[in-house]
């Protein structure tokens, strides 16, 4: 983990924008992709590219439970300590060599090393692999047998790494065993994908894939509006204006971005519960949702993802602006402005009165002009229940050294969440992802029992207390999950989760 659901379809007119015939051409943004480096990918959209040629073990299903892909079924010792997967006997990679438990063991034990080895700086992609596993090896030719580190739920999203051939772990643009293969690749140029004639489910309709790479993401758009392509990928919060529009689909795309408020409880005034919630009530999430983000977010009140089985409604029921709720919890800690001069007020320790003065740090994002909006309204929003806030902009680099020495008292971050829903990185006392110093020992209990948990009952009944919990003490005020927009003119699927890393998903199984 580091700093940093839906689908939304507008159905325009008829003879405006159609479903897709037998291909489909595609601008797309890559500026680091040299080579077809599945288990190195260096950016984000080029796993959506993956992700159409390579399968899984473990696939992630629209309410975001795993599911067999490339295996049957999986079973677990009672323990929960040894895991087996059942790997399918009727699949080939696309040169026609059959898929065995050996090709499975091979490329996590790539993965694992990589993970493992103290001389490499970057880690992987598929690193946290490491976490969950800590032996595998193959019992028989389709039989995959993991030995898990703890005995945990979770392990199960961390086998959604991309299979190669044993021999070709670490060869250049090697076969998968998805509906497509990649035909043709040219770095800074384009990509081109055919289906695949070994693929072991029936063949997809849409025989080729384009994609157009553009060095500056700004081209993504114009080319789709040039109409040279007929779908284009972005994050830009420029497209927003295309999604109320009558000449395409706009399909959203739910990103890993948790957008956040960060308070640092280890400075006196936010250690107070009762701030820490004013502060939350004050603040007009929805607003800064549509109005600065053009709705481009999927809000979320915790880490959890919304619309899943992972997120706990009942938790967050509750929560919305309150300005006389804010007002109240302040009073509660005898802030008050007894010099009216707008800004709260109270007697310190030494004698002397001290003002509700706080510090808001903010790093901009290169391609969306957002975040200095967003602070500039928290500001409003605070002055309005007496805060007063000062924002400072800084780089990204320099934000993280803030954070780190617990130098501020409030930041506008992201977090990039992992496949696996635990939040424990984040909660969890004295843990690297835990900026704002938050010490529980209760929500440390939780996150380590969810640790323990071995089924999906298991899992959610933990990760709901985790968020009752989050919402009384209020570490960090969560805002929304990103959103990006896939456009287009040819509809390509009818699943309801497209989220980032496969914004092509469904592609395969289009019928009209």
């Amino acid at each position: 983990m580091c700093l940093i659901l839906c689908l939304c379809l507008l159905i325009p007119p008829e003879g405006l924008a159609s479903n897709v015939a037998d291909a489909l051409v595609v601008a797309i943004s890559l500026t680091k992709t040299s080579s077809v480096r599945p288990l190195e990918p260096n950016e984000r959209d080029i796993l959506s590219i993956y992700d159409l040629v390579y399968e899984s073990v473990v696939t992630i299903d629209d309410n975001y439970l795993p599911q067999p892909l490339l295996c049957t079924y999986w079973e677990q010792s009672t323990n929960a300590r040894t895991w087996t997967f059942h790997i399918r006997e009727d699949v080939n990679f696309s040169d026609g060599t059959p898929l065995t438990a050996r090709d499975v063991v091979a490329t996590a034990e790539a993965i694992l090393a990589r993970a493992k080895d103290t001389t490499t700086v970057n880690k992987g992609f598929y690193s946290n692999l490491s976490y969950f596993v800590s032996s595998i090896s193959a019992s028989d030719q389709y039989t995959v047998v993991v030995r898990a580190e703890r005995p945990y739920y979770g392990l199960l999203y961390a086998m959604t790494f991309p299979v190669l051939p044993a021999d070709r772990v670490s060869a250049d643009n090697p076969p998968g065993t998805g509906p497509y293969r990649i035909e043709t690749f040219h770095p800074s140029e384009y990509i081109y994908l055919t289906a695949n004639t070994q693929w072991w489910k029936n063949q997809p309709r849409v025989k080729s894939i384009s994609f157009h790479v553009e060095n500056v993401p700004s081209e993504v758009i114009r080319s789709y509006d040039t109409a040279k392509v007929d779908t284009a990928v972005t994050r830009s919060i420029s497209a927003s204006q295309y999604r109320s529009g009558t000449n395409a689909f706009a399909v959203d795309f739910r990103t890993r971005q948790l957008d956040c408020l960060l308070m640092n409880l280890s400075a006196d005034r936010l250690k107070s519960k009762n701030l820490r919630k004013a502060i939350r009530y004050a603040i007009d999430v929805d607003k800064i949702a549509k109005n600065i983000y053009m709705g481009m977010v999927k809000r979320t009140d915790t880490p959890a993802i919304p619309g899943t089985w992972l997120y706990n409604d009942n938790a967050t029921a509750t929560l919305h602006k309150d300005v006389e709720e804010a007002k109240r919890l302040l009073a509660l800690d005898d802030w008050e402005d007894s010099n009216q001069d707008g800004i709260l007020d109270k007697v310190g320790s030494d004698g002397k009165l001290v003002s509700l003065n706080l510090n808001l740090y903010v790093y901009e994002e290169p391609e969306n002009d957002v975040r200095i909006e967003t602070a500039n309204f928290i500001k409003s929003e605070l002055a309005e229940i007496g805060i007063n806030v000062n924002i400072t902009t800084m780089t990204f680099t320099g934000i993280k050294e803030k954070l780190s020495a617990g130098a501020f008292n409030l930041a506008l971050v992201s977090y990039e969440m992992d496949v696996c829903p635990d939040y424990g990185f984040m909660l969890i006392g004295g843990n690297t992802g835990n900026y704002g110093r938050y010490n529980s020992s209760q929500m440390t209990q939780l996150c380590k029992d969810l640790r323990t948990c071995t089924t999906m009952l298991e899992y959610k009944n933990k990760l709901f207390e985790i968020q009752d919990l989050f919402i009384e003490d209020c570490p960090l005020i969560c805002f929304f999950y990103r959103e990006g927009v896939v456009l287009t003119r040819l509809m390509y699927t009818t699943v309801r989760d497209v989220r980032e890393y496969e914004l092509f998903r469904g592609i395969e199984s289009f019928r009209p």
